[in-house]
Order: structure tokens, then sequence, then C-alpha cells
């Protein structure tokens, strides 16, 4: 996704309902409703035809929203790139709680599809949709891989300790073997691909100049964040999730959470910060300062990884090494 962008007042919306097979398709200011095959073809169909009846009523900007479905969404995103339309890639709970918003209980397809254009009508500041770059996406699929196969070393080391019968015993062992594997083999590729790019290496290295960020950090970051470098400081912390929420009313001020976000980055902060809490002078006398006033470990850690995301962002912008660290 890109920076919040100013939403143009459009006018002409293409909103898509999806699911695996087919596509629910409602249009406004027309508000027609129709079904399509989720095929490239048949979206490319439908959205040169929706080009073609703007310029003929003169609908002004044309926006496609569509609602973010684990990846069955992807036909939308690339019909529209390839066709120059500026798309919207909604949020399944924002559109839900729109609809709760609008006092519709009931759902089926044909009514998300008119709420989610409803929503794309009616809502200022949508992020608009661009597509990562060849190595930026293969990064972020490699590094998704990468993480699953931690995963299930994790469950597998988790088994095999509790395991009793010997051919159960070896049928884990031989499991964990080929995952290690597979394991280091991904670690390698993804190594060699911010290697071999150069605005990936650049902020890697940019990223590694900062005690507690090292290699894995890195990689992590600029596949789940790639906006890094290009957001202020509070929408870094907002798009990591570690941006303090309030919750007061009236007389009750209740203690500030964190919420949302992304769940990868989050976790690879939360490592690189218990190190930069040891060994980085900055983080370690924030974090000490935070102690001595008597804050609980979760308020400590999660403002250590808020600050390093911070600071990691700036560095990026800045395209200077952090002055105050040496490399990770």
């Amino acid at each position: 996704m890109t920076m919040i962008e100013t939403h143009e007042a459009f006018k002409h919306i293409v909103a898509f309902e999806v699911s695996k097979a087919s596509l629910v398709v409602h249009v406004l200011p027309a508000d027609q409703q129709t079904t399509i095959a989720n095929t490239p073809k048949a979206v490319r169909r439908l959205l040169r035809a929706q080009q073609k009846c703007n310029a003929k009523n003169k609908l002004g900007p044309l926006l496609v929203v569509v609602e973010a479905t684990g990846g069955y969404e992807k036909n939308v995103l690339d019909a529209s790139v390839e066709l120059g339309l500026a798309c919207h890639r909604a949020h399944g709970s924002r559109v839900r709680f729109y609809a709760k918003y609008l006092g519709l209980l009931a759902k089926t397809d044909a009514i998300d599809a008119h709420v989610i254009a409803d929503y794309g009508l009616k809502t200022p500041s949508l992020r608009l949709f661009k597509p990562l770059k060849p190595e930026e996406q293969a990064l972020k699929d490699l590094q998704a891989r990468r993480d699953e196969i931690q995963q299930m070393l994790i469950a597998e080391g988790n088994r095999l300790e509790h395991a009793r019968h010997a051919s159960v015993v070896k049928s884990i062992k031989v499991h964990i073997a080929s995952l290690r594997k597979a394991f280091e083999a991904l670690e390698a590729e993804i190594t060699n691909l911010i290697r071999t790019h150069e605005p990936l290496d650049r902020k890697a290295k940019l990223m590694r100049s900062v005690i507690g960020a090292g290699p894995v950090t890195a990689a992590t970051l600029l596949a789940n964040m790639p906006e890094l470098g290009s957001l202020t400081k509070g929408e870094a912390a907002r798009l990591a999730g570690l941006a303090p929420i309030n919750r007061d009313s009236g007389k009750l001020s209740a203690p500030r959470h964190i919420e949302a976000g992304r769940a990868a980055v989050r976790r690879c902060l939360y490592m690189a910060a218990r190190v930069a809490m040891q060994a980085n002078p900055i983080i370690k006398a924030f974090t000490q300062s935070l102690r001595e006033r008597g804050k609980p470990f979760k308020v400590v850690i999660t403002a250590a990884m808020r600050k390093l995301i911070v600071i990691l962002n700036a560095i990026v912008r800045e395209g200077q090494p952090w002055k105050n660290a040496k490399a990770a």
C-alpha cells in the first residue's frame, strides 16, 4: 500500500465482492450489480467497459474497490494496475464495521458488494494500492515461507520433546532435518536477493547500522514494510501496530494499548528490541528510565519496539547510517 493519499471525491465506483470462483460487482452511480467469473479476462473486460462508460458519461475519476480476501483479489488488483485505474484494497473488518454503521446486519455477497461500493464512495483518505516491484514481491514471498518453516520447526521441536515411540521420534527427526535444510536454503536465497538488488541492499545496510537490528530484522522489514523511509514517525508506529491508543471517557483514563498493525513486523521488532535494550546505548537508557518510573515490562518492551521502528524509518529516510551505532 502507498502512503495515505487524498481521496479525490471519486464519483464512479466499481466495487468487487470476492470469492474464489466468482466476483459480485456493484457499480455506482449507476447502482447496477452483476456477477462475473474471477478470471483475469473477465475482470479486464468489465473494467474496460466501465472505462468506456466513464468517458462517455464524463463521470470523473474512477475508483476500483476490492475487499482483501486472502489473495483471491489478485485478478482485480492486477487488472486495475494494467489499465492504470486507481484502486483501493479494503480491509474486511473496516467494511464490516461500515455496514453495521449503516444498520445492515444481514450479510450476503450482493449486500456486501453494495456496501463496499458505498464505502469507496463516501470514505475520505483511502490508501491507494500500488504493486510491489518484482524483487520486493519475491522477497515478501520468500520471507513468508521462511517464517512458515520456522514455525514448523518450533512445532516439531515441541513434539520431539514429548515423543516416546522410536518410530515417532525417528519421523520427527527426519522431518526436522528436512525443514532445517529448506530453512537454510531460503535464508541463503533471501540474502542473495537483497545483496543483488541495490535499493534493497542499501536499505538493509542502513537498518543494520542500528544495534539490535540484524539481518533477519532487516529482511523482515524490507519484505513486510516496504514503505519504511517514506513515513512519518506516527505512521511507522501505526503500520507496525505499535502506536498507543487512548481509551478515555469522562473521568475514566484507561491505560493506553496497541492493536492491529503488521504482526510479522511486530514479532521481529520484539526480538530486536530485546537485544537493543541490552546493547544499544540509546534504547538501553530509554528503557531504563521507564523501569525506574515503575512501568511494567510489557510497556517497556513495547516502547522500545516503537522507538526502534521510528529510528529505522528515520535512517532509511535520511539515507545515512545511525550515528550512535555500530553495524549489528
